[in-house]
């Protein structure tokens, strides 16, 4: 199934798009469950605790079940959209957003002179994003702005009346231009927000996770064509 012409245009000219995901209910259901455990057993160089989420790196080596989602149709083709050229997974995470979270300052994901860019960013929905959990905002359009926000703003965590929030469904996937204004707003609930996060960039750039020399033997075995051409890793 191909990206829609519907989400490509809203990812071009917004800088963002809200889908729903590939995973059935079942399929969700154990990817739920799979995701804490991976989590709990992940070494401690892995886990990053901090002020406001836990983040886990590295989900190619995590098992199986997390193999479909970077190599998902539709992402692949946002990411020639945004990338318009040979690209590369850049980094795949869990997040979990802490109870009580405060609201994050809006910023890009990185600035257009690094070889990094352009990026494309996937967020998918481990729990249903709302208002009162700490679902990410977007400034529709500031992907096209030369300025960052901390140059632009004198507030970041402020509101702002061009804001969207990207609310959906536990399996719900938003896909965006990782140059888009965004940030988490504050987690008001009583239980962590989870998700996993990955990214695209072009080929020739560095990688976040370098998972070639990551890469595990019973990891390598099980991947498809397409993914080891995502990862970057020869095939064979």
């Amino acid at each position: 199934m191909p990206l829609g012409a519907d989400a490509r245009d809203a990812l071009t000219t917004r800088g963002f798009v809200v889908l729903a995901g590939p995973l059935s209910v079942e399929e969700l259901a154990r990817l739920q469950t799979e995701y804490d455990s991976a989590c709990a057993h992940a070494a401690p160089a892995d886990v990053h605790v901090g002020g406001t989420s836990t983040r886990v790196t590295d989900f190619v080596n995590r098992g199986a079940l997390f193999d479909s989602l970077y190599v998902w149709q539709p992402v692949l083709d946002a990411a020639r959209c945004v990338i318009e050229a040979p690209f590369r997974l850049s980094a795949f995470h869990a997040r979990s957003l802490h109870p009580g979270a405060p609201a994050q300052e809006l910023h890009a994901d990185l600035p257009r002179t690094s070889d990094a860019w352009p990026m494309l960013g996937v967020i998918l929905m481990v729990d249903e994003f709302r208002r009162d959990n700490g679902a990410t905002r977007f400034i529709p359009g500031s992907h096209r702005w030369t300025d960052l926000p901390e140059s632009a703003l004198t507030d970041r965590v402020a509101a702002r009346t061009d804001e969207v929030l990207a609310c959906g469904p536990a399996g719900s996937m938003i896909l965006f231009n990782a140059s888009t204004w965004h940030g988490y707003t504050a987690n008001a609930s009583a239980v962590a927000r989870r998700s996993l996060q990955w990214t695209y960039i072009p080929r020739g750039g560095r990688p976040a996770t370098d998972f070639v020399a990551r890469m595990r033997r019973e990891t390598l075995a099980r991947l498809s064509a397409v993914a080891r051409d995502v990862i970057g890793t020869e095939a064979g």
